[in-house]
């Protein structure tokens, strides 16, 4: 609805609020006079006059009268372009070259996954608000520079791309292991960021980043059922019931990271970060058990990640593989060098508490998950964590 209404009326403010108004009147109405035969031709109808209705009360005479005309407008709509989907074509629109990249994510991540600005912050790892004005900012940049809601061509989605990857797989993050609520995992947001990803993979097929974007995010939700307790505790993948995992996604997942490996093989463009991680998941879920795991090749693979993206998170990754390797004392010494950048990360310190527990040092561990828990947002991690520190020795 958001992106129909930019498209019509220009104006991103305007789509949001009327789109935000008409969902409202209908839980208003609909549970006094019943829920209308086609709900979402009523929320667009809706919506358009709560448009139409601001525009005149705010505009000038003459944009009144074209406001009254687009009332009863039946001409048909323009094309759309190479992109069909009506979501997919919003995170194209909102991630315009004229905007920052951090704008063009945090503003996409609003409109598109209903994100608040404080998940977008804790997936960004900045302030709230930080997050708030970069929106602003976008929007007031989208209206002054007259920036069209037109759809993008085939030449534009390229240079948009990067944009449209990084939202996609921050939804699919925020759904998979939710930053604040009751629900540990938000299935809406997964399974509209792996449609939003099979419908960029049909768009490019032989882009090597959307093909590894769909892979990993098949292969880590094909985790989902295994990865929080009866009891609503998170579970880790050392030990997760890999019989549990859905084979059907795992095998889709294997399939896309092999057939990027062949076209490398055959002189293409060597991987980038996603097909990167893809490949460490494919290695994850080919394991039979936590134990089999080929932790020297992940680490091999972290290695190449961290040539293209040296960024903090990458290297405490990179930090946990190295631990199955050469030991929790590397390990450790490796993530103490990530303390200013990640000190408000609660991974950083489960992380680190962990490979205290694993050298003996309960009460650094202790100190460590204390921290881990105070900084989690999500319910089954607190409960892990919590658990993890309660059975401390000492």
């Amino acid at each position: 609805m958001v992106g129909r209404l930019a498209r019509r009326f220009g104006d991103l403010d305007v789509a949001e609020e009327a789109t935000a108004e008409a969902f409202v009147a209908a839980v208003e109405r609909w549970p006094r006079d019943g829920v209308p035969p086609n709900p979402g031709g009523w929320l667009v109808t809706t919506a358009t006059r709560k448009a139409i209705d601001r525009i005149r009360r705010e505009s000038q005479r003459d944009a009144r009268h074209q406001a009254a005309q687009m009332l009863s407008d039946h001409t048909p709509p323009e094309p759309t372009g190479p992109v069909q989907d009506d979501r997919l074509r919003l995170v194209f629109t909102c991630c315009h070259p004229a905007l920052a990249v951090e704008a063009r994510v945090a503003l996409t991540l609003r409109l598109l996954g209903g994100l608040t600005v404080a998940e977008i912050a804790h997936a960004y790892l900045v302030r709230e608000t930080t997050i708030a004005q970069r929106i602003t900012r976008a929007k007031a940049k989208i209206k002054a520079a007259h920036i069209p809601y037109r759809v993008p061509s085939a030449e534009d989605i390229r240079e948009r791309l990067a944009g449209v990857e990084s939202v996609v797989f921050l939804v699919f993050n925020e759904g998979y292991l939710a930053s604040g609520g009751d629900d540990p995992v938000r299935v809406d947001l997964t399974d509209e960021a792996i449609r939003l990803g099979r419908l960029l993979h049909t768009l490019l097929p032989d882009d090597g980043e959307v093909t590894g974007l769909l892979a990993l995010m098949l292969l880590i939700d094909a985790r989902r059922r295994s990865r929080v307790s009866r009891t609503g505790e998170l579970v880790t993948l050392d030990e997760q019931d890999r019989g549990a995992w859905d084979r059907a996604l795992i095998a889709e997942g294997h399939a896309l990271v092999r057939e990027r490996i062949a076209a490398v093989a055959a002189g293409g463009e060597p991987p980038g970060r996603y097909q990167l991680l893809a490949a460490i998941n494919a290695v994850h879920t080919a394991a039979p058990s936590a134990r089999d795991t080929e932790w020297s090749q992940i680490v091999a693979l972290y290695d190449r990640l961290a040539m293209l993206d040296p960024a903090p998170i990458v290297r405490l990754n990179r930090a946990v593989a190295v631990a199955e390797v050469d030991g929790p004392s590397v390990a450790l010494a490796e993530i103490d060098r990530l303390a200013g950048a990640l000190d408000g990360y609660h991974a950083f310190h489960a992380t680190r508490a962990d490979l205290l527990r694993r050298l003996g040092r309960s009460g650094e561990s202790r100190a460590a998950y204390d921290q881990a828990i105070a900084l989690a947002g999500n319910p089954a991690e607190r409960a892990y964590l919590t658990r993890r520190r309660d059975q401390l020795a000492g």
